[in-house]
């Protein structure tokens, strides 16, 4: 009996006597009251199908497999032994004897693979900017194992999406975008990719949360899938069960390098945007609020007069900013941009930077535990602005010093310990780089560049970029509660 069809019996305390039906017991009778009240499921819940294989069939031409190859010179003891700063220190004495750095570089050719999704039919391909950066050959397959050469159309590492070409031989399938806000926790999808090589590898799961941050990325707002994604499956479609494109798979959360069910894909709405203005411009246009942000705890809701921790906390407000001149001020929590609730703060940075420059949009806020609407002009983000003052106190990575740091938010300093919220905390620091030279280590705080203090991931950004003129930066470092100066040669 389908759901919805049954009839409904005469209405209680009608005074009619009601008349069952032959061989229907009281029971029957009232569970056919039950769910004839139910309203029936919208089609977009009611469960995975009997098997996904057709829409497998139907999507998997348009995904492809995406090799690189990237010219690497490194230091004779490096090459003979790439994991020597894995090692404990003992060992890599041994391995690394006096004299040795001396030596000529020398190069190989380092391969890597990724997945990369075809987005019309003359060969326009979308795909993550780490898969292809740094490439010196991009090489293609297709699902029917054609092979092309691609060249970069642009790439966008604040987002980490990337738009390569290919000229194919006749006109290629194609993928139909979805629309990944009407996207709900619970819901299937579908993902498609290249995992360790292997080719076209179909895993199925469900939207597990949205508005993610893990951490590094400049811009977050992630979907998280428990849809198995793995190494090679970055730059790979997500698809939900209508077939269209929701997500671009992007990172997994691991301990082991594998997949345990926690997988980050770029929402499409986000990744879209970016797209079209590579393909149009080459590069990427923003709009500015001129914020800086953190999330609201559950102590600061209470402590702002918030009814739950949702929302993003104003910490600062950029002088002469869209923000500024709109009258937002420090300790306004943004409740709402565009209509649009701010449930994680993680949602505000990608909403304002893909907001069009020279748009009057409405911003909800809380100040002093009263309600407010403010209308703010919103502004194009220069390169120099940094990605904080779009909305996030973002993880800022410098290849030249080989260290990514961040503002230090209360959350932050309160869980690894810290007394203060001044000075910005190492997030990351990449082997072979300045920075690991002298022991620098995730966790450390940076008090001062150059005896000038550092208060926020804004200052430190202009204090670096001046002091990158010389051929050292010093560094005044805390770590477990002792202070320290490091001096970073700049190669």
């Amino acid at each position: 009996m389908k759901q919805g069809t049954l009839s409904h019996p005469a209405p209680v305390g009608s005074g009619k006597r009601r008349l069952m039906p032959a061989g229907l017991s009281i029971q029957a009778v009232v569970l056919a009251v039950f769910l004839a009240t139910v309203p029936a499921a919208p089609a977009a819940a009611r469960g995975a199908p009997e098997s996904f294989a057709d829409l497998a069939a139907q999507l998997s031409p348009t995904v492809v497999n995406i090799y690189t190859t990237q010219t690497v010179k490194t230091q004779p003891h490096q090459f003979m032994f790439p994991d020597l700063e894995n090692l404990p220190e003992p060992f890599r004495r041994f391995f690394s004897p006096p004299g040795m750095e001396g030596l000529p570089q020398r190069e190989f050719k380092r391969n890597s693979l990724g997945s990369g999704v075809i987005t019309s039919a003359d060969g326009y391909i979308l795909t993550n900017n780490h898969v292809v950066e740094d490439a010196d050959e991009i090489n293609v397959i297709l699902n029917n194992y054609e092979e092309y050469p691609a060249t970069v159309v642009g790439r966008d590492p604040k987002s980490d999406v990337a738009l390569i070409k290919i000229a194919p031989k006749q006109q290629l399938p194609n993928v139909t975008f979805g629309d990944s806000d009407e996207l709900r926790v619970g819901d299937w999808v579908l993902a498609i990719g290249n995992p360790f090589g292997l080719e076209q590898t179909v895993t199925a799961g469900i939207v597990s949360a949205k508005s993610r941050s893990i951490g590094n990325e400049t811009y977050g707002n992630f979907i998280q899938t428990d849809a198995s994604i793995n190494p090679g499956n970055s730059g790979g479609p997500l698809f939900n069960l209508q077939g269209e494109m929701v997500g671009l798979n992007t990172a997994i959360f691991s301990r082991t390098g594998g997949n345990i069910g926690i997988g980050f894909a770029i929402p499409i709405n986000m990744a879209k945007n970016v797209m079209e203005q590579l393909r149009e411009h080459g590069q990427v246009t923003r709009g500015w609020l001129g914020v800086l942000i953190q999330q609201v705890s559950p102590d600061l809701a209470r402590n702002f007069g918030l009814e739950r921790p949702t929302g993003a906390l104003v910490g600062q407000v950029t002088p002469g900013s869209p923000a500024d001149k709109a009258g937002i001020v420090q300790g306004d929590v943004i409740i709402s941009f565009q209509g649009k609730e701010i449930l994680q703060m993680s949602m505000l940075p990608a909403m304002v930077a893909q907001t069009p420059v020279g748009t009057e949009t409405a911003v909800g806020i809380i100040r002093d535990g009263k309600k407010m609407e403010i209308s703010v002009t919103i502004a194009k983000m220069e390169e120099e602005e940094g990605a904080e003052e779009a909305g996030s106190p973002a993880a800022r990575p410098d290849k030249e010093l080989g260290l990514t740091v961040q503002n230090l938010t209360r959350e932050l300093a309160e869980s690894l310990g810290l007394d203060t919220t001044e000075g910005v905390i190492i997030s990351n620091v990449t082997p072979d780089t300045p920075a690991a030279e002298v022991g620098l280590q995730r966790g450390d705080l940076i008090l001062e560049v150059n005896r000038r203090k550092v208060v926020s991931l804004q200052e430190y950004a202009e204090i670096v970029r001046e002091a990158k003129k010389q051929d050292s930066i010093l560094l005044l470092v805390k770590r477990d509660g002792h202070t320290r100066f490091v001096v970073l040669k700049i190669k």
